[in-house]
């Protein structure tokens, strides 16, 4: 009879578990919903505030995009920009993402042109960015299999032409294979090292030292994007924007995309 007793709080508490997992799921898509309503109809505060909260529920490239879309209409440029840029970084093959990030990025202040690179550089790091890592890592897991297939159409025809495809192809796929998996490495090696901010002050002087009696270099705007060299400072971190200057700004001025 125990045995039995154990059993059916068991099967309780498993059902239990899986409507409590379930109720968040249902939850989130009527949030999601209700954001979505109050965005149509113009109520923009009403529409951050619930996309905010999903935001808070993990990583979405599609809510950071409609936050960055809400915060454009509501001429907060510089949240705008920050919320695009994060989910520019999540999914950076998607046209709309890119599109309004430029548009938001033509609203900022600062016209920084960035510094010269080498054109196969710029070409590299372009293609490199053009998708997410586990986007390059399902181009490498493909061109293998192709690989595989034509070492097979290699091995096992007996025609000439089919033999020629089925090598040459082979090769082709395994090189393709490899620069996949050195761009979605690269990539990784990138996310996971450097780090960037948007500016949220309307206007920030970059200093020569971590101090607010350093040599004034240069002043940024907000929705300017920097890069961050050095944050091991608590109140100050060393910065560098796209034409190459580097100073130190407090950390209190930008925000962590």
């Amino acid at each position: 009879m125990n045995q039995i007793y154990k059993l059916l709080l068991l099967l309780v508490f498993a059902v239990t578990t899986s409507y409590a997992v379930a109720v968040p799921k249902d939850s989130l898509d009527v949030m999601k919903a209700q954001a979505d309503s109050a965005y149509a109809v113009g109520d923009f505060e009403v529409a951050e505030r619930i996309y905010l909260q999903l935001a808070e529920q993990g990583e979405s490239a599609s809510i950071y995009y409609n936050l960055g879309c809400t915060y454009y209409r509501q001429d907060n440029i510089a949240k705008a920009v920050l919320w695009f840029e994060r989910a520019a970084q999540l999914d950076p093959s998607d046209d709309d993402i890119r599109f309004n990030l430029t548009m938001a990025r033509s609203k900022t202040i600062d016209r920084i042109i960035p510094r010269h690179e080498m054109f196969f550089v710029s070409a590299w790091k372009s293609i490199m960015h053009s998708q997410s890592v586990t986007e390059w890592a399902y181009c490498a897991t493909g061109a293998f299999i192709i690989a595989l297939l034509l070492v097979a159409l290699y091995l096992y025809s007996s025609a000439i032409p089919l033999r020629k495809i089925g090598f040459f192809g082979a090769i082709l796929c395994l090189l393709s294979c490899v620069l996949f998996n050195v761009f979605a490495y690269g990539l990784r090696n990138y996310n996971n090292t450097h780090t960037a901010g948007i500016v949220m002050e309307s206007a920030v002087t970059v200093r020569s030292t971590p101090t607010k009696s350093g040599t004034d270099l240069f002043v940024i705007h907000e929705g300017t994007h920097v890069e961050i060299k050095d944050n091991s400072m608590r109140d100050w971190a060393e910065v560098q924007i796209a034409d190459g200057k580097v100073g130190w700004i407090e950390k209190s001025t930008y925000e962590a995309i």
